[in-house]
Order: C-alpha cells, then structure tokens, then sequence
C-alpha cells in the first residue's frame, strides 16, 4: 500500500494539516489500513524534501498546513495510470508460513491449515456483515457520510472479500495437495516394503489424508 500517494491524493483536493489527513485517509478506506500521526508526517516530510509537497501555511490554532505541488499531483496521474506491477508481489505471511511449515519437521501441517481456515471464513463473515450495513447506508462512528467516502468504503470491502474467498480456496487446494502428498508417501513406502527393501525415509511431516 502506498501511503505516500494516498496523501498526495488527499492534498491533491487542497491543503490539509497531518490530522486531517490521517483521519481522512481512514475515513476512505475504512481504517483497514490505520495510520498513525507519526508516519503521516513522516511521510509529509519525505514528500516536501522531494519537492511533491510545500508548507501552505499555518491556521490560528498553529496547524501545520501543506499543499501538492505542480511535480507532486504529476505524480500522483502516474501513479494511477500505472497498473500495480505484479513482478515483486508483497511478502504474504500465510503462503511463508505453510512453505516453512512443510519443511519444518513435527509441524501438523494439516491443523496449521485447518485452523487458518476457521479464522478466514470468520473474517469473510465480518467483512459481508460490513459490506451489509454499508449497503444500507449505516453510519460509520467517526466518518462523515459522503457518496465519495461510502463508495471507496464499498469498494475496500468488496476487495477485503474477494481476497478472502481466494485465500480460503488457496487452503483448501493446500490440504488437497497435503492428501495427495500423504497418500504417494504411503504407496512408496508400501512398494519398498513388498521389494524388501528399505522403506523411502520420512521428512518428519505429521501430513493427515
């Protein structure tokens, strides 16, 4: 996610001090990504020594105001003219997680995954549960109600949502590949025992079929 260019979004609209931002940028996206004030001005420093920001003024209460630059709202039309490369996808926990653990011995794969399983079907029930309520234009504590904000709202938890129903089917595709793997291991060491031979040795998996 990229926060810089989420403020430059939001300044893009006009100037804004590091709380309004924050609580903005929460707003639009449903604080499933929180921010904190420390790494919104951070990120605010970085934009100005870039020169993709300036200082716009101070308001009576001593705010710190700050406006996209002509080079900052340039930069913000590339960013979204330009497709999220897929070349360096991000780090996914979960898929190192099962790459380790089938390494790992004495690890039960099996209940690593089944256990993922129940908490993402239950994260899939939150989040339609929001996407209900925000279909029936329930109030969010804190938000101001806007047709922009419900609208990226919606559009947040419908991608919260489709990821979910691709992870659940991605673990259920890696208990399928655990089966198979459990049964080719029980067919070889069945085979090497007819032979008389030594049975093949195990990776010191706990796989359930």
């Amino acid at each position: 996610m990229s926060i810089r260019h989420g403020l430059l979004a939001l300044l893009d609209q006009g100037p804004r001090y590091g709380y309004q931002l924050r609580t903005e940028f929460e707003a639009r996206t449903g604080a499933t990504w929180p921010l904190n004030v420390g790494q919104v001005y951070t990120t605010l420093s970085r934009l100005e020594r870039d020169g993709l920001v300036e200082a716009a003024g101070e308001d009576d209460e001593g705010h710190q105001f700050y406006a996209a630059t002509d080079a900052g709202r340039a930069e913000l039309r590339a960013w979204f003219g330009t497709p999220v490369p897929r070349t360096n996808p991000p780090r996914d926990e979960l898929a190192i997680k099962l790459a380790m653990a089938v390494t790992v011995p004495g690890v039960d794969v099996s209940a690593v995954v089944q256990g993922q399983r129940r908490h993402s079907i239950k994260a899939l029930q939150d989040y339609t549960r929001l996407k209900g309520r925000a279909l029936a234009g329930e109030a969010r504590p804190g938000v101001v109600p806007s047709a922009s904000n419900d609208l990226a709202w919606l559009l947040v938890l419908d991608q919260l949502i489709f990821q979910t129903e691709a992870e659940i089917r991605w673990l259920d595709h890696c208990e399928t590949r655990l089966a198979q793997q459990a049964e080719l291991l029980q067919a070889r060491t069945a085979e090497a025992t007819r032979d008389g031979g030594p049975a093949p040795a195990k990776r010191g998996r706990r796989l359930r079929a």
